[in-house]
């Protein structure tokens, strides 16, 4: 009978432990998620509530941007004074299609030089090509105050100082390496294995290049592009070295900040994010597909 007892008493005690062990567990889970929430909630709140205040701020009357304590929308009036003031001021137009034209160039140069140098880093084994990933890198990270007055003395003697043209130049040379990694990374998340199909079946190399890696590979170049436009338009201190009388909107701004009433500061802000935001709500789906194809 004492028997019985221990043997039915064990499994019972067996069971309250791994119950105790799951509640454990469960709890250490929930524990990990909230705080996983907390962080993402306090990250998104970093970014957004600055945001937020320099929309709220841009947004409304002059006489609100000047009011102490400052309020936010929509709790202020909401009215275009503010932006139709920015916009009028001197050299603002000017600098924005500056800042335009020279993004646009960037982009275009940026690309049509990554692209190839991607391609070529992620399909092909050759010597030093680790280095050269890593001299790619380390161009980026060399900080430009070095070169900044060999820069103006260089453009000087060529004749092309204070030109959009050669601003362009600066840019592409400055995001060139951020874009061959990107597209590089995005080239490698195709395998190699669907080229040589499409040899087997009569493709020329570039036939298959063109009829199969393109088309999985553009979302990514595209992405890429787009990071190299915003990069350029909100690029200020090569601007403000090599521009005088052509500067783009960042160089504008910096270049009369100190002057400036907070109106124009605040309006100044939210116009120069304005092109980040939208570009980066319309390319999240590729920039997400690129992801997912690099982690592939």
């Amino acid at each position: 009978m004492t028997v019985t007892t221990q043997k039915t008493t064990q499994p019972a005690q067996a069971s309250a432990e791994v119950k105790a062990i799951h509640r454990k567990m469960l709890r250490r889970r929930r524990l990990s998620k909230g705080f996983t929430y907390l962080v993402a909630i306090l990250i998104l709140l970093w970014i957004v509530v600055p945001i937020w205040f320099i929309g709220s701020m841009a947004l409304t009357t002059p006489a609100n941007v000047r009011a102490y304590p400052k309020g936010v929308l929509p709790f202020i009036e909401f009215s275009l004074e503010t932006m139709r003031f920015f916009l009028s001021s001197e050299g603002i137009v000017p600098g924005i299609i500056n800042s335009v034209t020279v993004a646009v160039i960037t982009l275009v140069l940026s690309t049509i030089i990554a692209a190839p140098a991607g391609y070529a880093i992620s399909r092909y084994i050759f010597k030093g090509r680790d280095t050269y990933r890593l001299s790619v890198l380390m161009v980026r990270a060399f900080p430009i105050v070095v070169l900044a007055i060999p820069l103006v003395v260089v453009f000087i003697n060529f004749g092309i100082f204070d030109s959009i043209y050669s601003l362009a130049l600066m840019h592409t040379a400055l995001t060139l390496p951020t874009t061959i990694l990107i597209i590089g990374s995005v080239f490698a998340s195709v395998p190699y294995e669907l080229e040589e199909a499409a040899k087997v079946f009569g493709c020329t190399p570039i036939q298959a290049f063109r009829q199969v890696v393109l088309p999985l590979v553009l979302p990514g170049i595209a992405a890429a592009a787009i990071f190299t436009f915003v990069m350029s338009w909100n690029e200020v201190f090569a601007a403000s070295v090599l521009t005088i009388q052509n500067r783009t909107l960042p160089a504008q701004v910096f270049n009369t900040l100190s002057q400036s009433s907070q109106a124009y500061q605040f309006a100044g802000a939210f116009f120069m994010l304005i092109p980040s935001m939208i570009f980066i709500f319309f390319i999240r789906r590729y920039l997400f597909n690129m992801w997912g194809q690099v982690s592939k």
